[in-house]
């Protein structure tokens, strides 16, 4: 049994922003990581699932998504510092532009003082399963309409917050040997709501891109969003197909001798901030007393 650790945004000493680690965070896991347990590429733990060999129980993969620069700022000088590999997936379209993705524009609105009622923070994970099922055409058009209502603009480029890595940045990583760049598609759908014939574009062009520009290969994808229902069966054949080794959800757990490489379990790391939380996430506890949890309410139903 191996682990695979997933996180998304960080930010400077002494922040406390709840959606994001911050530098002491990170190396308090850090510490906790070099003490029990092996620190692997992600692709390590792939090709190992695949060659049948035993997964050793303290080998732990870390991941980021989406491709922000605060990767860059805050997470990868303790990755050389600590000599810890990483894969980083990244939106293609998203990297070095000045674009959004579309996830940030929502968190961005929701933080304005105007914010309209419906993007109160216990609203958002509603919000968000409803504009998760929509096309992208109507799902922009919906969060236009938002800030609409609220006399909010939203702006062309964002803000540093939610700004992506460049492409210098990336290969600079990359060149470390530490930090593996993956895909995250090349604009971030939920891929269920694209045909199959938009699917493979998303998966195919966001890889070749990616090679061409940090010219390394491209092995390791990661679903956007990632829960299920978030994508089909074709679609995870589709990854295959396109050249990907492994690719990872968002659906907490382990991953033992029979995962499928093509839907690697991860376990969320941001919200770790004391030895007691990061020991009950990486021994599983919190991911067993969740699935118990979800057995109870089964045989109750």
């Amino acid at each position: 049994m191996a682990r695979i650790l997933m996180y998304h945004d960080f930010s400077a000493s002494g922040t406390t922003d709840f959606r994001s680690l911050n530098v002491e965070g990170i190396r308090l896991q850090f510490e906790f990581l070099r003490r029990y347990f092996h620190p692997v590429p992600l692709l390590q733990i792939a090709e190992q699932l695949a060659s049948g060999c035993p997964l050793d129980p303290k080998m732990v993969a870390l991941t980021v998504d989406d491709g922000r620069r605060n990767c860059y700022e805050f997470f990868f000088p303790l990755i050389k510092e600590y000599n810890i590999p990483a894969t980083f997936f990244v939106v293609s379209s998203f990297v070095g532009s000045q674009g959004w993705i579309w996830t940030d524009k929502v968190l961005w609105l929701a933080d304005q003082p105007e914010a309209p009622k419906e993007l109160l923070h216990n609203k958002l994970p509603e919000i968000f399963r409803k504009l998760n099922r929509m096309r992208a055409k109507d799902r922009d058009a919906y969060i236009e309409a938002i800030a609409a209502r609220a006399g909010i603009s939203i702006p062309p480029s964002a803000s540093p917050k939610y700004g992506a890595c460049s492409w210098d940045e990336l290969g600079e990583m990359a060149d470390s040997g530490l930090m593996e760049i993956g895909s995250h598609t090349a604009t971030h759908p939920i891929l269920s709501t694209l045909t199959d014939e938009e699917s493979w574009h998303e998966l195919t062009s966001s890889r070749t891109q990616i090679e061409q520009r940090l010219k390394r290969p491209v092995k390791s994808l990661c679903y956007p969003n990632g829960m299920i229902g978030d994508f089909r069966a074709t679609q995870i054949k589709q990854v295959q197909e396109a050249g990907y080794s492994c690719a990872v959800v968002a659906q907490s757990g382990m991953v033992t001798a029979s995962s499928d490489p093509y839907q690697l379990a991860r376990l969320g790391m941001t919200r770790k901030t004391s030895t007691l939380e990061i020991q009950k996430q990486l021994d599983g506890l919190v991911y067993y007393r969740r699935k118990l949890g979800f057995t109870k309410q089964l045989k109750r139903a």
